[in-house]
C-alpha cells in the first residue's frame, strides 16, 4: 500500500465547545515498535472525546493529542515486532488517541480483526465500549451467570453494550434511562426492567422486584448524584463499579454504613491509564469470549447514527445532548 505523507485530522488548539474543532492537514503517523498503522474507515465518538475537547481529560504524554479512541479500517503499515496481522487486514482497535484522522497508529495488543460479517461502521462501534464494559463489569466486578445487575444510562453506547453482554452471560438486567422510548429500547435489548429515572425511584423499584434483596452489581456512570442510592440498592456482598462522573465526582455527606453492613465493594477505573499488559488481557478475553457471540448475532453494537467525518462538531453536539440511543460513528468514506 502506497502511503501519503499527509492526512486530514481533527484539531483544536484551546478547550471549548464543539465549534473549536477543525479539520486540518498533518503528517501521517509512523507506527512505533509493536504498533499498527491503520487507514481509518470509521471512528467511534465517545464521552471521553468530549471531555478531552473540553479540557478535562488530557491524553497521556506518549499518546497522540488528536481526539478519537476507537477506529476501524485497513492495516496500512506494521511497526517492528508486530505479528499476527498483515497488510490489508480489516481491523478495529482501541486507540490511545488519534482516531479522528485518516490514519492512526494503534498498539497491536489493542487490535482485533473485524467480526465476520461486519463492516467498518459496526466494527468501529466496538472497541471503547466493549473494552470498558468487559473490564469493569466482568473482570473487576465479577458479574457471573445467575446474578443481577443494575446498569445506569442504559441507552448510551456503554449501556446498550452492557445490557446485551450481561444478558448473554446469564445475568438478570435492570437499567435506568430518561424516557419511555429509551426504556423500551433497553427492554428490547434484553433488560428485564427499564426504570425511567425522571418518574421513578430506581431503589424502590428494584427493592420491590427483588423482595428487598437488591442487585449484585451496579455499573454506574453518574457518580456523586447516585452514590448513596447505589449503596442502598446493592445486595449483600455486592459491587458498585463507577466508570464516569456525569453527576459529579464529589459525594458529600454520603452514608457509608451500607459498605460495612453489607460488605460492599466499591471500585472503578478509566481505560486510558491502564497498562499495555492490562489492555492486552482485555483484548484477549474479548477475542475468545465475546467475538464469537458477535459473529453469531447474539450481541451487536447499537448504532444511533453515522455522520461524515466533516460533521464531527455535530456528532459532539449530539453526544452532549444525550438524545441518542447507542453509538455515534464518524465515516471516512
Amino acid at each position: 500500500m502506497s502511503l501519503p505523507s499527509t492526512m486530514r485530522h481533527v484539531e483544536f488548539t484551546t478547550p471549548g465547545g464543539p465549534e473549536v474543532m477543525r479539520i486540518v492537514e498533518g503528517p501521517v503517523p509512523t507506527p512505533r515498535a509493536g504498533e499498527i498503522l491503520v487507514k481509518v474507515e470509521a471512528a467511534g465518538v465517545n464521552r471521553p472525546d468530549v471531555a478531552q475537547r473540553q479540557g478535562s481529560y488530557p491524553p497521556p504524554k506518549d499518546a497522540s493529542p488528536i481526539l478519537g479512541l476507537e477506529i476501524a479500517g485497513e492495516v496500512a503499515g506494521l511497526g517492528e515486532g508486530v505479528t499476527g496481522f498483515t497488510l490489508g487486514d480489516k481491523v478495529c482497535a482501541l486507540a490511545n488517541g488519534g482516531g479522528y484522522a485518516e490514519y492512526c497508529a494503534v498498539p497491536a495488543s489493542q487490535t482485533l480483526l473485524w467480526p465476520k460479517g461486519y463492516d467498518a461502521v459496526k466494527a468501529a462501534a466496538l472497541p471503547e465500549t466493549f473494552f470498558t464494559v468487559w473490564a469493569n463489569l466482568f473482570q473487576m466486578a465479577g458479574l457471573t451467570d445467575g446474578e443481577t445487575v443494575l446498569i445506569h444510562g442504559g441507552s448510551s453506547g456503554i449501556g446498550t453494550t452492557s445490557i446485551q453482554l450481561a444478558k448473554a452471560f446469564g445475568a438478570t438486567v435492570y437499567t435506568t434511562a430518561g424516557s419511555a422510548e429509551k426504556c423500551a429500547a433497553c427492554v428490547e435489548l434484553g433488560a428485564a426492567k427499564a426504570i425511567n429515572y425522571k418518574t421513578e425511584d430506581f431503589v424502590e423499584v428494584i427493592k420491590a422486584d427483588t423482595g428487598g434483596k437488591g442487585v449484585d452489581t451496579v455499573l454506574d456512570m453518574i457518580g456523586a448524584a447516585y452514590f448513596d442510592r447505589n449503596l442502598q440498592v446493592l445486595a449483600k456482598d455486592g459491587c458498585l463499579s463507577i466508570i464516569a462522573f456525569l453527576g459529579g465526582a464529589v459525594a458529600e455527606k454520603a452514608d457509608l454504613r451500607p459498605i460495612m453492613v453489607k460488605r460492599l465493594t466499591v471500585t472503578g477505573s478509566t481505560m486510558r491509564p491502564r497498562s499495555p499488559e492490562e489492555k492486552r488481557a482485555i483484548r484477549d478475553d474479548l477475542k475468545s469470549e465475546v467475538w464469537p457471540r458477535l459473529e453469531a448475532g447474539e450481541v451487536a453494537p447499537v448504532i444511533h447514527t453515522v455522520l461524515p467525518f466533516a460533521d464531527v462538531a455535530a456528532a459532539h453536539r449530539l453526544m452532549e445532548s444525550s438524545e441518542h440511543i447507542g453509538k455515534i460513528v464518524l465515516s471516512f468514506d
